[in-house]
């Protein structure tokens, strides 16, 4: 790639900057797209990086961070690999070289927050915390730079003075860091105060390594022509783009910016593409909308619960649904020749199958035990049974589920019951060949159905979120009541009926 990060390093770069909620792979796709050279993920928390897994995604086409309640907290794919910076907040040296071992075969640097100043960042004595405990940052560069194979860089604020904030450069410096991204303003200060841009200059000149400038965004920079006047004026080696890009990401294009509306289809093809978490979705939206957050639009967009209603209300529908056939056929090639154990198989009298559930795969609220049980009622049969057993070496589960006097059953243990019985749904709902409940399959029937028809009658599109969380509540309930009471009837661990 010819404007690689490991080919031309921080030199004459323009960067996206790290943003929290908004620096997830759909932006930072699309600011790549737009022009940028190099993108940084959002800051993410050594401590709940360092209990991920790390799981290739064949379906997405992605490499993805897992926690252990199953929230993707870092997804990346190949079209980054060379120009995404990990960017972490730490304030232990050893926990964040855990960190980067666990990313850098994934990304092309690894970058530590010293500069934010929320309480998102600093507590624990992160981010701008770390301005104040100098042997602190020497220490975590310092471990990292021996520790890691990529390049380690850090982002800070500057301090109260031009010579105390020299004075930590250079010392950053010699722990060997490959570059240093400096906000022009000071931890107690915000947007509305200006950029001091002398002081990123006196930075520049005081060090060998390139210094990246931030903080431009409202009081120079307002087109793609400004960010090199930035740059000039602080003496910086590259630029760096947060809110500017948040608003418009397009003002990477040398050719001028585009319209908000048609960066923002763009942006949601990427959200759609690549399963992005709804509410990030909206949120990374709404920031584009700014003033035009509560017209119509905005609050129907707000009212959106799904990535498919958030399509529907920018008219992509149709993409919508292509891209989930797409993907659901590609799902269905994998599972039918990586492993024989994801077709349907005979054990004793119990239809087996190797399939676990994944709570990230299904929208809030909705499980395949609903589905089952909806399926269940519509063709007239009695309430699925769920028999529920505890393997003693490791505590795991195994469920099966009795619908129509058959049973079906995953091979796969899980780590709690109620995984295990949504494990067997899946089983009995595939084996049937009916919809079970998959953010990818749409508003298919059944649960979603009925979803649609209470929609369909409730308040007016523009009643806002409130309205729309308390119409799914309404819509789910009756499903989860029915879902837990037949939970609650049938669990049997080692044989034993339990209360």
């Amino acid at each position: 790639m010819a404007n690689s990060l490991g080919k031309m390093g921080f030199h004459n770069q323009i960067i996206l900057a790290p943003m929290v909620r908004v620096g997830t792979l759909p932006m930072r796709l699309l600011a790549l797209d737009y022009g940028a050279n190099i993108v940084f993920c959002e800051e993410l928390i050594d401590i709940k990086m360092a209990q991920c897994r790390r799981i290739v995604n064949d379906v997405l086409e992605t490499v993805d961070f897992v926690a252990p309640d199953d929230r993707v907290m870092f997804r990346t794919c190949t079209k980054e690999k060379e120009r995404v910076v990990f960017q972490m907040g730490t304030a232990d040296p050893e926990r964040a070289l855990t960190v980067a071992l666990l990313v850098e075969n994934d990304v092309a640097a690894i970058d530590v927050n010293m500069g934010c100043p929320k309480e998102y960042s600093t507590k624990g004595g992160m981010g701008s915390a770390l301005l104040s405990n100098p042997d602190k940052i020497e220490a975590i560069l310092t471990t990292l730079v021996r520790g890691v194979s990529k390049p380690v860089t850090c982002k800070i604020r500057i301090l109260p003075t031009m010579e105390e904030t020299v004075s930590l450069v250079k010392r950053i410096e010699k722990t060997g860091v490959a570059a240093i991204a400096v906000h022009g303003r000071m931890k107690e200060e915000r947007p509305r105060h200006p950029v001091h841009c002398d002081y990123i200059r006196a930075i520049s000149e005081s060090v060998s390594i390139p210094v990246v400038a931030s903080g431009g965004s409202l009081d120079i920079i307002k087109t793609n022509d400004d960010i090199e006047t930035f740059r000039e004026e602080t003496g910086a080696s590259s630029v760096m783009l947060a809110r500017a890009a948040m608003w418009n990401p397009s003002i990477f294009r040398s050719q001028g910016a585009l319209s908000v509306d048609e960066v923002m289809e763009e942006y949601i093809k990427y959200a759609v593409r690549y399963d992005n978490n709804t509410f990030n979705t909206k949120y990374c939206l709404c920031q584009m909308l700014r003033d035009r957050v509560e017209s119509p639009m905005g609050k129907r967009l707000h009212a959106a619960q799904t990535n498919e209603e958030i399509c529907e209300v920018f008219g992509m529908t149709d993409y919508y649904q292509m891209t989930q056939a797409e993907l659901e056929a590609r799902r269905w090639v994998l599972q039918a020749t990586s492993s024989p154990g994801h077709q349907p198989a005979v054990d004793g009298d119990v239809i087996t199958m190797a399939v676990r559930f994944e709570r990230r795969e299904y929208p809030p609220q909705i499980t395949p035990k609903m589905y089952l049980l909806e399926w269940s009622r519509k063709e007239k049969l009695e309430q699925p049974v769920y028999e529920t057993e505890q393997r003693a070496q490791d505590r795991a589960f195994q469920s099966t589920v009795t619908v129509a006097k058959k049973k079906y059953r995953s091979t796969l243990w899980e780590k709690s019951k109620k995984f295990a019985e949504q494990a067997a749904a899946i089983v009995c709902l595939r084996t049937l060949g009916v919809p079970e409940g998959l953010i990818r399959e749409g508003n298919s029937s059944l649960v979603n159905k009925r979803k649609r028809e209470e929609r369909r009658h409730s308040a007016s599109e523009d009643t806002g979120i409130t309205d729309s969380t308390n119409r799914k509540r309404r819509v789910t309930e009756e499903s989860q009541k029915e879902e837990q009471e037949s939970s609650d009837k049938s669990m049997v661990v080692n044989g034993v009926p339990q209360p």
